[in-house]
């Protein structure tokens, strides 16, 4: 350590400076990367978590809370399988030579998958708070069990559950509404993943 001067006998810690190999290798080493970096560079890997996340919790509240997905509840699932694979793609692809090159533009298809989820749940939330009418094939009943669909697998007929009746509510907010704010934030944060530059390691 080097010291350039004293202040009452005592250095100044911004005078301090470290010399020799270790300074050598402060100077040289990378700036070290914030939480905000981090998810801007594994970004496909944290959508593709995010979309194993929301597929689990809709399939634990089929099996463990009996509630049968009405035909948009359905649909919805089928943009998380979607974007998923486009984000295990991306995840694969940035281990490749091509990884500079499809980045941005699979994460801002990202993007454009988590934006459609948001808007086809709006429009389900929508249905069930009876703003608008639901598709007509959604109309048919009330909320069936799992049993349900044993029973329709079996070649038995059983009525859909109705897009129009929130089987589940939190916080005011059925399951639709909660999914329709997730997907809109995965969204913004694709987006902004894309547009910002991940620092190098």
């Amino acid at each position: 350590m080097t010291i350039d001067s004293l202040e009452n006998g005592e250095p100044k810690a911004s005078e301090i400076r470290a010399t020799g190999p270790a300074g050598e290798a402060l100077a040289t080493a990378p700036p070290m990367r914030g939480p905000l970096d981090l998810a801007v560079a594994h970004w496909p890997l944290l959508a593709l978590a995010a979309c194993a996340f929301m597929l689990g919790v809709a399939h634990a509240f089929e099996t463990f809370g009996k509630l049968a997905p009405c035909l948009m509840c359905l649909k919805q699932r089928e943009v998380y399988w979607l974007t998923g694979t486009v984000a295990a793609v991306a995840v694969v692809l940035s281990r490749t030579a091509w990884a500079d090159k499809v980045r941005r533009p699979l994460i801002l298809l990202l993007g454009v998958g988590f934006l459609y989820g948001a808007g086809l749940a709006a429009y389900h939330a929508g249905a069930e708070w009876k703003w608008w009418p639901g598709p007509a094939a959604c109309a048919a009943g009330g909320a069936a069990s799992t049993d349900d669909l044993i029973a329709m697998l079996k070649g038995a007929k059983v009525a859909a559950p109705s897009c129009e009746k929130a089987v589940w509510v939190f916080l005011g907010l059925s399951m639709a509404g909660w999914n329709a704010l997730i997907s809109l934030g995965l969204a913004v944060a694709s987006v902004f993943a894309a547009l910002r530059k991940p620092k190098a390691v």
